[in-house]
């Protein structure tokens, strides 16, 4: 994984403004512009040079940063508003492409970027790591409620990927108490792979798994207000299709008699999560 540098106040508050909605940047831009010009317009009264010393730095400080605080927050902004065109348009690519070619073609940044806008439209918070390259670590982290789930992306030139990124995988989520976690390759796994995932609550979603995980989230992109609320339903999206799932009982095994949330599709699509 690459080694991130430092980066000043500044960069941190364009890096937090780009990953919030674009209006939200916009708003908080107006609000700091009107916060820190009142500072910047006051009059400095005060008898003690102590106070008058602090006045004069807090106006000054004011000054400066009426006008760049609100430019820097509008650029994040801007890069949330593009950031989020290209994810659109990267998801209408994929799901449309049935040979494969657009995937076969691009960055394994932009493959980051359309697994995490698949996952965003499912109702995830996606926080996008920069894992650091095409074979980095942890890419994405997903949020849903209380739950965190990692997401390891092998980008297609890992045609197989072994047991040994799916190891990699459980140890970190073990490490960072993650309630599961998902390898996204528009490849294959190897039978390791997938033998040790069972019971890991660790999906392995490979080529054809991702072509419908892309599909529906493109057909389950909300337009509006209204379509929004109508993707919302009482049972969970499948993790590995984005298809509805149904409630199970575990019918064998350490855990038979529980109930757990499988596929609607089984046995065409094995993807399971936790009930409760």
């Amino acid at each position: 994984m690459a080694r991130k540098r430092k980066s000043n106040a500044f960069e941190d508050l364009f890096e937090i403004a780009s990953l919030m909605p674009w209006w939200v940047g916009c708003a908080l831009a107006m609000v700091s512009y009107l916060v820190l010009h009142r500072y910047a317009a006051a009059v400095v009264s005060a008898t003690a040079p102590g106070q008058m010393v602090v006045g004069t730095v807090t106006k000054t400080l004011a000054s400066i940063g009426q006008v760049v605080i609100p430019l820097v927050l509008m650029a994040g902004s801007l890069a949330s508003f593009l950031g989020r065109r290209k994810r659109t348009g990267l998801l209408e690519e994929a799901a449309g492409d049935k040979s494969g070619e657009s995937l076969r073609s691009m960055t394994w940044r932009d493959f980051e970027m359309l697994v995490g806008e698949s996952f965003r439209i499912r109702g995830f918070a996606v926080e996008e790591t920069g894992g650091g390259g095409a074979d980095g670590g942890i890419d994405l982290k997903l949020r849903k409620g209380n739950e965190v789930f990692l997401v390891q992306c092998k980008q297609w030139r890992a045609y197989k990927v072994s047991v040994t990124i799916v190891r990699e995988l459980f140890g970190v989520m073990a490490a960072q108490g993650a309630t599961g976690g998902f390898v996204v390759t528009s490849g294959v796994f190897t039978a390791d792979a997938k033998e040790f995932a069972k019971g890991r609550n660790i999906d392995l979603i490979d080529g054809s798994a991702l072509a419908n995980l892309f599909d529906a989230a493109r057909s389950h992109r909300p337009h509006n207000r209204a379509s929004q609320a109508v993707i919302s339903t009482s049972s969970p999206a499948c993790p590995t299709c984005g298809g509805e799932m149904i409630k199970r009982t575990a019918k064998q095994g350490a855990n038979a008699g529980g109930e757990f949330w499988g596929c609607s599709k089984f046995p065409k699509c094995r993807g399971v999560r936790s009930f409760g």
